[in-house]
């Protein structure tokens, strides 16, 4: 039976991973996962262990400074945070379209590597917590397990809170099961 060919997008990938030295084990679901929470479900993992890659801009000479946040399934970046980690006042959330210039992948589909250009990355502490992680690997089916400290070493990340402090409640509702449907968002 032939192989079925890899999507160019996961490709990237792939490659950027491989020349770092580390080969990944891509899973490929049917559907997309457009929340973090569809992620979750798809590879039985807690929501915690879900990589959201999202794009911020900071206002530069010519253009913007794309920033890269890898983030913790629930976790929401706080921007006033953010921005005194990176030292940029005036960052902001990357619109869809920039989003895609900057790092030539697709939101819902934003992987943590392999993108056209440098990108500054920050990770969310909170992705420690887990042994293992998923991230997307290009497109918004395609995902991949990764230990965080490898995560940080692909990705040549820089560990720092980045986001919004949660409520105590908030916490132990999600641990007991007792979290609300979410909105289906752009966020993998």
């Amino acid at each position: 039976m032939p192989e079925t060919p890899v999507h160019p997008a996961v490709q990237r990938v792939l490659d950027a991973a491989a020349k770092k030295g580390v080969t990944l084990d891509i899973h490929v679901f049917p559907e997309g996962t457009h929340t973090a929470e569809d992620a979750a479900n798809a590879v039985g993992a807690d929501i915690g262990q879900i990589v959201k890659s999202l794009v911020f801009v900071a206002p530069g000479g010519e253009g913007h400074r794309p920033i890269l946040c890898l983030v913790s399934g629930p976790n929401r970046v706080d921007l006033g945070r953010l921005a005194a980690v990176v030292g940029e006042p005036d960052v902001r959330r990357a619109t869809a379209a920039e989003a895609k210039d900057l790092t030539d992948f697709t939101i819902g589909g934003i992987p943590p590597i392999g993108h056209g250009g440098a990108l500054r990355v920050i990770m969310d502490p909170d992705l420690g917590r887990f042994q293992t992680v998923w991230a997307a690997a290009g497109t918004a089916s395609a995902v991949f397990p990764v230990t965080p400290r490898t995560l940080l070493m692909l990705a040549n990340a820089h560990v720092a809170p980045i986001c919004e402090e949660r409520r105590q409640a908030d916490v132990l509702a999600e641990q007991a099961g007792l979290t609300p449907t979410p909105t289906p968002t752009t966020d993998p």
